[in-house]
């Protein structure tokens, strides 16, 4: 945004921080240095709408662009910016990431996190592609391995740390993607799900697999025994469910002493259009609220993880969290 003649400078300066795409990516460059094309996988939006922005922010002084070859960088260096640009800049920021709790952390808004965590999967990317320059076999190993053996065999082979003689209880399975990993590593696996149709899917997905059995029934109410499955996994399904707390609550009632609990889920965000186009009754999940549920319900060793991001998903980030209930219950 060049500057008129006569214009008021401070004018300039807070329209050119008048938006808040324009207030993330400074925060982005502040930590970073990034080319277009990474700023906007970042905020996940188009490269030219995101060099409009970094265009309005060069002019004003704010960022500053360092070419090599064909390809732009642009970073913020708090440092070399102007005296009236750095002390705006500083305050604008300290509004843009709240204050710090009692624990000393910001209750900024959740869309910072994930700007936070698809940055880190970014500069990932952009380190599995140094190492591609630097060593063209070593970087392109794991294309070697996915055309081999394809995609799913880490996971789906780590999986098999699992004990064998084990009962899964896959709730809210949905169409039985969870139960279809679990079915070959494990005794048996209950599929319990309150839709009919998830239900009907489930088994078709299924179809010849013995040890899988499919259960309606609400994650509240679980029509299983007390005491009679030695794991739980519960695999985005909780911001459906009116009481999170309910539900852990009877995960807790159908494990074995010492049994486990996997949930992955959506990390604490602001999508409140999900509530309506997806039906989402929780807009994700803090650690704060999952440990407070895993306590209220009896269940012990909790652990929440926030998991790496894709750099190319859309949706929030997400986490999993585990707990046990405590053995030696009879």
């Amino acid at each position: 945004m060049k500057r008129k003649t006569g214009a008021n400078p401070v004018t300039d300066h807070l329209a050119a921080l008048g938006d808040v795409v324009r207030l993330r990516v400074l925060r982005l460059l502040e930590r970073e240095e990034l080319s277009v094309g990474e700023v906007a996988r970042v905020v996940q939006l188009p490269q030219s709408t995101v060099s409009r922005h970094l265009k309005v922010l060069a002019d004003d002084g704010w960022v500053f662009k360092r070419t090599e070859g064909t390809a732009a960088y642009y970073r913020v260096v708090l440092d070399d910016l102007p005296a009236s640009h750095r002390g705006l800049w500083v305050a604008v920021r300290e509004m843009l990431t709240g204050p710090k709790d009692e624990a000393g952390r910001r209750e900024h808004a959740p869309e910072l996190d994930e700007d936070t965590r698809r940055l880190a999967s970014v500069l990932a990317d952009r380190r599995s592609d140094a190492q591609s320059y630097f060593g063209r076999v070593a970087g392109q190993w794991d294309d070697v391995r996915a055309e081999l053996f394809g995609s799913r065999f880490t996971p789906i082979g780590l999986l098999s740390f699992l004990p064998r003689d084990w009962t899964v209880a896959d709730l809210g399975c949905g169409t039985g993607n969870a139960s279809e990993v679990l079915s070959p590593l494990v005794k048996r696996v209950v599929a319990v799900d309150q839709s009919q149709p998830m239900l009907s899917a489930a088994k078709k997905r299924l179809e010849g697999v013995k040890n899988v059995e499919f259960v309606k029934g609400e994650l509240t109410d679980l029509p299983l025994e007390s005491s009679s499955v030695d794991a739980c996994v519960s695999v985005l399904v909780l911001h459906h469910v009116e009481s999170p707390a309910a539900a852990l609550a009877e995960m807790r009632r159908v494990l074995r002493p010492g049994g486990q609990c996997l949930i992955v889920d959506m990390i604490e965000h602001d999508r409140a259009a999900y509530r309506h186009s997806m039906g989402h009754r929780h807009l994700g999940f803090s650690d704060r609220a999952m440990l407070g549920f895993a306590r209220g319900a009896g269940l012990e060793r909790a652990r929440y993880v926030a998991l790496p991001s894709d750099s190319q998903a859309r949706g929030p980030g997400l986490f999993s969290f585990t707990c046990s209930r405590p053995t030696g219950e009879g």
